[in-house]
Formats: structure tokens, sequence, C-alpha cells
């Protein structure tokens, strides 16, 4: 069955919100959309697609798209900025057997055509930048690395990138088990997927809050594998996205290539 996506409707933010109904997501969700205050006529603008790290609303950890408006960043780099919902706790992966629990396909089949034909969207790998941190650090780095020809660059900042197994923060429920995890592992990705990449600086880490190890892993290993990338080690901050790092990160998701 097709995805449902109402009109928008503006939210208490400001922001445009289309609910959805998809059978690969077993409770509404939406796609929230952040546009530049002055479109040109004919441009086709980059999308910033703000990765969540909570299910449905959930601020816990605060808002990245109010965070991207609060900075102004949509109108300094010219984005069409995207936070889409998940009903469930979102890793970016499929579950192997439910198949209500499909984030991955959910994010790439729906979210992403959705936003390309509704707004005047760059419909091509360099326009599709993610963002993320801690479980959407991850997803951002997974979404690139298995689909290095749909996404241009991809930023994370606190994230887990080596984690081994399903079962921490929620994961567990999410991945399902550890043959369908091994698809999302960052590590094993970096090494498979390195020769695809390119030559320029498609992955960046943006420092730490609580995975600094994480990050000086990957690194380690990107340079290893003579990955490109941008790496900042610090300073320390709040795990949350209102903590100072998401200027530099879009800053570098958003430069010309």
């Amino acid at each position: 069955m097709p995805p449902v996506i109402a009109e928008a409707t503006r939210d208490r933010s400001g922001f445009l919100v289309h609910t959805v109904r998809s059978a690969m997501q077993d409770a509404p969700t939406k796609i929230k959309v952040l546009l530049p205050d002055r479109l040109e006529k004919e441009r086709r603008y980059p999308v910033l697609f703000v990765l969540p790290v909570e299910a449905g609303d959930g601020s816990h950890f605060g808002d990245g798209l109010a965070e991207v408006k609060k900075l102004d960043l949509h109108n300094k780099h010219g984005l069409i900025c995207v936070l889409p919902t998940f009903a469930k706790l979102p890793w970016y992966a499929d579950h192997p057997t439910d198949p209500k629990l499909r984030q991955e396909t959910y994010f790439l089949d729906v979210v992403v055509p959705f936003v390309e034909k509704t707004y005047p969207a760059m419909a091509k790998p360099e326009g599709r930048l993610l963002l993320g941190f801690s479980k959407s650090g991850w997803g951002a780095f997974t979404l690139l690395l298995r689909h290095p020809d749909r996404f241009g660059r991809a930023a994370a900042w606190d994230a887990p990138l080596t984690m081994d197994a399903p079962g921490r923060y929620g994961s567990g429920a999410i991945f399902g088990d550890r043959d369908n995890f091994a698809k999302y592992h960052v590590l094993k990705l970096l090494e498979r997927q390195a020769g695809r990449l390119g030559d320029g600086k498609r992955l960046g880490l943006f420092g730490y809050g609580g995975f600094r190890k994480d990050h000086q892993t990957a690194h380690e290993e990107m340079i290893r594998l003579k990955v490109p990338h941008e790496y900042r080690d610090g300073p320390a901050r709040k795990h949350d996205w209102h903590s100072g790092w998401v200027a530099e990160a879009v800053q570098f998701l958003a430069a010309p290539r």
C-alpha cells in the first residue's frame, strides 16, 4: 500500500508539517520542513536532513530543526531543512522480520522522494546532506556508507560509531539480530565502502560528549583506509542538539564541493 501524506500545516515553530501514514511505520509519522525565507524562482536547493535521535516528537535531547532555525542556517547556506520522525527509536535500519519497522527503507523510499517531489529540492546526491548525533549520527554514517550513490555528505557528532553488536541504547529491538546488525556496522561499512567514496571529504566527525573514543577510533580507521574526512576532537559538549556543534557541522555539509 502506498503511503498517504497529508498537505502541510504550519506548527507553532513555523515549520511546515506533513503527517504520514506508511505501512513501514506502525504509527503515523511526520515530515517537518523549514524553507529558506526567500525562495528564488527556478533554483533547486540542497536538502539538509536533520535526523532525529528520539521516536516521534521526543525532545529530551532538544530539537535539531529548531536549532537550525535559531542559527539561521537555512538562510545562511540556502538549504531546505527536513526532519522526519519515526514511530520507534530511530536507528535507521530495517528490522529483519517486522514489515512495520523499516526505518531505512521508509527514509529512502518515502521521505526523500516526497521532499524532492514537493519542494524545489536538488534531486541528486550532492543535494542530499545528512546531519545527526548519537543514534542519528550513526544513522547519518550508515545511510551514506550503504548508499554512497544517493547521498553527498554526512556529519556525525558524539555517536557510538564503534558499537559492534545490537543491544545498547535501545538498538536491539530495532536491529533484531546480529546478522541484520552486521549490515549496518559502521567500521565494517567503512572498510567495505572506502573505495566508493571518491577523493572529496564526504564524512565529518565534529566532536563529542560521551563518545570521544568512538570518534577517535573511527577517525583512525578512516586514516588507515585513506578515506578523506573532516575531524574535530572536541571540545567536549553536552549530549544535546543545542550544545554548540551544529553550525560547524552544517557548514561542512553545505560547503561547495
